[in-house]
């Protein structure tokens, strides 16, 4: 019975630390991780679908000048800025929790957080300066071709409701690594999450160098 239990036990499938299942084709990636992939390339396509219509439409109509009509760039500069710092203490808080260092992931996790909401509310002021001061709106633009602000408004409020969705994510993530899931290191969850987070800043990264810079 020993023996037999002994043989059972060859073939059960173990997890490592990060809580990933082992498999042939995916590695040690959990299906966690697996969905969040497959959830951000269709959420590419869509911001991929929204820089293209950009693109199409600047290029075929008498286009305003960025900066110029955005009233320069050092605002969303450093909320470019903002961004980067976030996902590097992303990246901090979840190698705190592989060493165990619940303080260190909890202070790590909060700075992302802060660097998210920093940056949801810079856009915010940045949203009612050009609507108020360079007379913007979703559908009009009183300085040249309105499907400029159209589009600006769209892409960027659709990165900035992915931002809010981030933000609201790692909030949860704080809230689960403070009761003490993620004590004995099991960081899947929370590189999930980051996984999101990363691909926030990046899109940002794409869209401000296609919107304000380009």
């Amino acid at each position: 019975m020993n023996g037999h239990a002994h043989t059972k036990n060859h073939g059960m499938i173990h997890y490592p630390v990060g809580g990933g299942q082992a498999d042939p084709q995916f590695g040690n990636a959990s299906p966690g991780k697996i969905g969040m992939w497959i959830f951000l390339v269709t959420d590419a396509m869509s911001f991929s679908g929204l820089l293209l219509a950009y693109a199409i439409l600047r290029s075929t109509k008498p286009w305003p000048h960025p900066i110029e009509s955005l009233g320069g760039v050092e605002l969303s500069g450093f909320m470019t800025f903002l961004l980067i710092c976030s996902s590097v203490s992303m990246v901090l808080s979840i190698d705190a929790c592989k060493h165990k260092d619940k303080k260190g992931m909890l202070n790590w996790l909060l700075l992302t957080i802060a660097g998210g909401a920093a940056f949801l509310s810079i856009q915010a002021y940045e949203y009612h300066h050009l609507m108020h001061e360079m007379g913007m709106s979703f559908n009009s633009y009183a300085h040249g071709n309105a499907l400029f602000a159209t589009t600006f408004f769209a892409v960027t409020g659709f990165h900035g409701v992915h931002v809010l969705t981030g933000v609201l994510y790692l909030l949860f993530m704080y809230k689960k690594a403070h009761n003490g899931d993620f004590d004995h290191g099991n960081y899947n969850q929370l590189e999930i999450a980051g996984l999101f987070w990363h691909f926030v800043d990046l899109v940002w990264i794409l869209v401000f160098t296609f919107i304000y810079l380009l």
